[in-house]
């Protein structure tokens, strides 16, 4: 065991927050500077990146954030809130049962459109044309990670995800007044071409995919874009398990209790009973 007189306070080393009797500071200011006087939006900035974003850069964060909050109860983790608070869970319960249903799969796609969109950037700014990097990326994308483009292509939504083309109007907003360099709009766009060239068909940009383009002109690691996305949807989940609080009802499953599943298994009817090992 080290002899330092610091091993208890050395525990957790943190630049995000300090505190004495009376004082509260985060990343330096103090807790009474910020109140009343930042936005939310300006918080999590300040928090996640250790310095307060311009105007600017607050506006579009906060478009982002409020184009996520919600898409429905037919969204496995909206869903998921619902359930659980009709089986007796609190709020805070059902949030979490709910933030923990969006990983990979199911709100996972906003970091991996990062992930993505950074791989074009990064050869586009070695010196090749984005009109011949962006094919060739979406084939090792494919070939690497599966046929499903993170960013791309809507279930419901077609030929257009109403999210989108607004979220990119911001940020060619912001590009122009010089907030962001619009290089990420320029990659998502050129990625939406070829892959509507090569379906022969739209396939549309959906919220994933224009929000990941907004964290990356603002310069947020693809892991944030994810942890943004489930603060941004907690707001959808919290509301919909405060409804079904108010609506009330039990153990109320993913479907009505009138339908069945399809069951794949042996059928025993008509057939002798089968002997138990």
């Amino acid at each position: 065991m080290s002899s330092s007189g610091n091993d208890v306070s050395d525990w957790w080393t943190t630049d995000i927050i300090d505190m004495a009797p009376g004082e509260i500071r985060l990343r330096g200011y103090p807790i009474e500077d910020l109140i009343g006087q930042i936005t939310f939006p300006q918080m999590i900035w300040l928090m996640t990146r250790g310095a307060l974003p311009t105007p600017d850069q607050s506006r579009l964060l906060e478009c982002a954030l409020v184009a996520a909050v919600d898409h429905g109860p037919q969204a496995p983790s909206i869903a998921a809130a619902r359930m659980a608070v009709t089986c007796g869970l609190g709020l805070n319960g059902a949030m979490a049962s709910a933030v923990n249903m969006l990983d990979d799969i199911h709100g996972g796609a906003g970091e991996q459109a990062v992930a993505l969109f950074t791989w074009i950037d990064d050869a586009v700014q070695a010196g090749q044309s984005l009109q011949d990097v962006v094919p060739a990326m979406i084939d090792r994308w494919q070939a690497e990670q599966g046929k499903f483009i993170p960013g791309f292509g809507h279930r419901f939504h077609k030929p257009e995800d109403p999210r989108a083309p607004r979220l990119l109007q911001m940020v060619d907003d912001a590009a122009a007044n010089g907030t962001v360099s619009g290089r990420f709009a320029a990659i998502a766009r050129a990625m939406q071409h070829t892959l509507n060239t090569r379906k022969g068909k739209p396939v549309p940009m959906n919220i994933d995919g224009a929000t990941a383009v907004i964290y990356a002109e603002l310069g947020f690691a693809g892991p944030l874009a994810r942890g943004l996305f489930c603060l941004s949807r907690s707001v959808g989940i919290m509301s919909h398990a405060w409804e079904q609080m108010n609506q009330g009802g039990r153990n109320k499953g993913p479907t009505p209790p009138e339908y069945r599943w399809t069951y794949g298994g042996l059928n025993p009817i008509g057939h002798p009973k089968r002997a138990l090992e």
